[in-house]
């Protein structure tokens, strides 16, 4: 079975083709980007060969963009398929589901119209995803379309975690509520976690830890999400490359009648100005550790000590919810790479049994490390997470029927 996994942006598409049947293998992956303006670009790469594509193009839209990816993947000198109708299916990233979608679905008619209801939760991404599906329903008609939703996995939570303490009329009526997000990479990272320690998924509790620019956390028992770090939005929980993270929800109140801002400049604000970037005016986190290393640059020195600060809390929150705990999971672009913050978020933890080996966890990590000191009871792991992966082998489990 071949799969093509996308991720539709506003003006960009991230794409990928699996060979299910050969070891889940990635055969091509490729990004088009600034679609609709002057001059766009695609980056198309073959695994196998190695080499890559990589071209000015115009794209009027994202059709132009989907048309052009169809017809390299046949084409005599970069192809690696010999008819598009060799693609069994297509599996689309889908950012909100709501409280309708707890898996991944068949696209018809229904699915559409709720994705479209849903805008309003996720006005930044339901739309372009909409886009996504409707231009692959032209491009591969013949193909199972299949919406794999990044609020699906956190479904799972109880009220007590999901609710806001606000009046019920609000949640009833306009769906105010904690979805939570980044659910394939904690679904992946735990899952990969649970096989490398050999404890059966439904036995697994763990608290993994997805950070890059954008940041989250969930909490994991026996295998399924229970509380998640992220809310209505991505703007909640940790501190991020511009996104504020948890603040005293009164602000937004107190910017808008002491400074004379108007919503949409909160709204930019807590959004795109804050996070490490507000803080030490860059939101490159390698550039911030470079000038931490350095000594001497306060902001670069707060930045990162809050940054870790937060995800020490939240451990601490997620221990004390689920009370016995198998793994704490790093993932992500920092996740995976960043020594600094995995030390210093770990520090002073060893009461809960969470010790790192500081000469393991040195570098970059990739695949599955273990970071623990030998014969602690919390093991610390990096587990390099593959959303697109995850998304091809759910759009297969929907195409053969045993999506639970």
């Amino acid at each position: 079975m071949k799969i093509m996994v996308i991720n539709t942006g506003s003006s960009s598409i991230k794409f990928q083709l699996f060979d299910m049947a050969n070891n889940s293998a990635a055969i091509v992956e490729g990004l088009i980007e600034r679609i609709g303006e002057a001059k766009g670009r695609i980056k198309y790469k073959r695994a196998k060969q190695g080499d890559e594509y990589n071209k000015e193009e115009v794209f009027n839209d994202h059709k132009d963009g989907l048309e052009l990816v169809a017809k390299l993947l046949v084409d005599k000198q970069w192809g690696v398929i010999d008819d598009v109708q060799e693609i069994d299916a297509v599996g689309h990233r889908t950012v909100h589901g709501g409280e309708r979608f707890n898996k991944s679905v068949h696209i018809d008619d229904k699915v559409m119209n709720a994705l479209k209801e849903m805008i309003p939760l996720a006005p930044l991404h339901n739309p372009a995803n909409i886009t996504g599906i409707e231009v692959a329903q032209q491009i591969f008609p013949h193909a199972n379309q299949v919406a794999i939703f990044d609020t699906a996995f956190h479904q799972t939570m109880p009220p007590k975690a999901y609710r806001y303490a606000i009046p019920e009329k609000l949640y009833r009526d306009s769906n105010i509520r904690r979805y939570g997000f980044h659910g394939t990479s904690h679904l992946y990272v735990s899952r990969e976690a649970s096989s490398y320690l050999n404890i059966p998924i439904e036995k697994f509790n763990c608290i993994t830890i997805h950070i890059g620019n954008g940041c989250s956390m969930a909490a994991i028992a026996e295998g399924k999400s229970v509380d998640t770090s992220m809310g209505m939005t991505p703007l909640e929980g940790l501190i991020m490359g511009t996104r504020c993270g948890d603040i005293d929800p009164a602000i937004p109140y107190y910017l808008a009648t002491n400074n004379s801002m108007t919503i949409e400049d909160i709204n930019t604000t807590l959004n795109k100005e804050s996070g490490v970037k507000g803080i030490a005016d860059s939101n490159d986190l390698r550039d911030i550790e470079e000038r931490y290393i350095a000594g001497n640059d306060e902001k670069a020195k707060l930045a990162i000590e809050m940054y870790a600060y937060r995800i020490k809390k939240y451990i601490g929150a997620y221990f004390a919810a689920l009370s016995r705990v198998d793994a704490i999971i790093f993932t992500a672009g920092v996740g995976e790479n960043s020594d600094i913050i995995r030390e210093l978020a770990c520090d002073k933890l060893d009461n809960l049994g969470i010790c790192l080996d500081v000469q393991k966890n040195k570098g970059r990590k990739k695949g599955i490390c273990d970071l623990s000191k030998d014969n602690t009871k919390v093991k610390i792991l990096v587990v390099s997470t593959n959303e697109e992966l995850e998304i091809a082998r759910q759009t297969r489990d929907v195409v053969q029927g045993t999506v639970g």
